[in-house]
């Protein structure tokens, strides 16, 4: 079997943190497998739908490097939907119901007062032609419901293992609505027919939607692809990242927080999985290690903090020539590979370099612990050219002079220099400031 699976989001939201996990388990199925896929854009929702989602999901799922094979939209195949659609009313697989929302919701109550299953009673198949011609006379339009058979629907999902429901515990799902238009589950089940996916990749909180699912297929006379149902992230939706600007939006993780398509893709990929999680820094590591078995039904956290962490271990691997043309865009100025080099172990996402630029090149307000100490410190001072070798010699020459040892020798001198307690190695750092700054600050005693 050739695999070919789809990634369809609805453009009625942005792309976030929950959504781009599913597109990366679905991509890496597919390219594990050496397999096709697709990005389908389910927007049959026409009101909610708009094109500003649809160029967010392609920038976030290029930002990702999730490329896609195929592309299609729902919105461009009314009229296989429309053909297929009359077939199951033609078969007796969709019939007309015409109670109103009330009336249905007075239904679900008196079910509920009884301590009954709120489920469709098809009352509206045992309506005569007469009282079918007396609610279109009052202007009533019908929408459809699938007639699920009653009998069981099984399947061996990929990560849940063995699911079994029963159609007669279940309702008949609406698939058209009074004005004509098809609704998600059927139109999603035309496409993965028309399009021959093998494999649907889908939240669990699908699992009742794909039982009803499986009988479409079937009614359609196609078998089923496979199923495998991941569990949802737990505490993101509605939430916000607390370090930085932004929320669990991917365009805010791109554009506003700077985070490393890497460090997202690291976390991600494993969470919920019996796999650590850890810096991943080539996509083909995560091809190879991916893996459906690994995948747990406990419901794992999102935590930002290892984002965090992923990404600093990502920066602070990363050579010069690949940020290279992001650093120049930051408009800070000619940053070279030493520059680079000497601050990016202090860095936990690339805009922080900003800081260490400033303390570098711009006006620090220096922090004076013992004004003496930074006086005799000034003096000491060796003459240009620095480098790297400097600032040992330097500390030599203090020690000798005050008999300073350790800590109370080398944070004096930090945080008169950089204004503050912690930062990248002094010796690196020291002739990238060089000794006119460094004077400067060291008289400010």
């Amino acid at each position: 079997m050739t695999v070919a699976v789809r990634f369809a989001p609805s453009p009625t939201g942005k792309l976030h943190v929950g959504s781009a996990r599913t597109a990366l388990i679905v991509w890496l199925w597919a390219r594990k497998n050496n397999g096709t896929f697709m990005l389908r854009i389910d927007d049959t929702d026409l009101v909610r739908s708009t094109e500003e989602n649809v160029d967010d999901i392609m920038a976030g799922m290029k930002w990702l490097g999730l490329d896609w094979d195929s592309f299609a939209r729902q919105r461009d195949r009314g009229p296989d939907y429309a053909r297929t659609i009359e077939k199951l009313k033609a078969n007796g697989r969709l019939y007309p119901c015409y109670e109103t929302e009330e009336e249905l919701a007075l239904k679900r109550k008196v079910q509920l007062g009884r301590s009954l299953p709120p489920i469709y009673d098809r009352e509206s198949l045992t309506l005569t032609p007469e009282q079918i011609a007396a609610h279109e006379a009052a202007g009533r339009k019908p929408h459809w419901r699938f007639k699920l058979n009653h009998a069981p629907i099984v399947w061996e999902d990929l990560v849940r293992g063995h699911v079994e429901f029963d159609g007669k515990d279940m309702s008949d799902p609406v698939l058209v609505r009074e004005d004509g238009r098809p609704l998600y589950h059927i139109c999603s089940v035309i496409d993965d027919i028309d399009f021959g996916v093998t494999h649907i990749v889908r939240g669990e909180d699908h699992v009742t939607n794909t039982a009803t699912h499986v009988q479409m297929f079937e009614a359609l006379g196609a078998t089923p692809p496979q199923f495998a149902h991941v569990t949802l992230l737990g505490d993101m939706e509605g939430g916000k990242l607390s370090k930085r600007k932004g929320g669990f939006g991917i365009k805010s993780l791109m554009e506003e927080v700077g985070i490393e398509p890497m460090a997202l893709i690291s976390l991600v990929s494993r969470i919920g999985t019996s796999d650590p999680i850890e810096p991943m820094f080539k996509m083909e590591d995560v091809i190879n290690s991916f893996d459906f078995a690994k995948f747990s039904r406990n419901l794992p956290k999102f935590d930002e903090d290892e984002l965090y962490r992923l990404n600093a271990k990502i920066l602070h691997q990363k050579p010069f020539a690949e940020v290279k043309d992001r650093l120049a865009a930051l408009g800070l100025g000619e940053i070279d590979e030493a520059f680079w080099n000497a601050v990016r172990p202090n860095l936990e996402i690339l805009g922080d370099i900003k800081e260490w630029w400033h303390v570098a090149k711009g006006n620090v307000t220096p922090v004076i612990q013992d004004a003496d100490f930074a006086k005799t410190a000034a003096e000491l001072l060796p003459p240009a050219p620095w480098d790297n070798t400097t600032w040992q010699k330097w500390v030599e020459d203090i020690k000798q002079k005050t008999n300073r040892r350790g800590k109370e020798l080398f944070m004096p001198l930090r945080c008169a220099i950089t204004g503050q307690e912690h930062g990248p190695d002094l010796k690196d750092l020291l002739p990238l400031i060089g000794r006119e700054r460094v004077l400067e600050r060291l008289k400010a005693a």
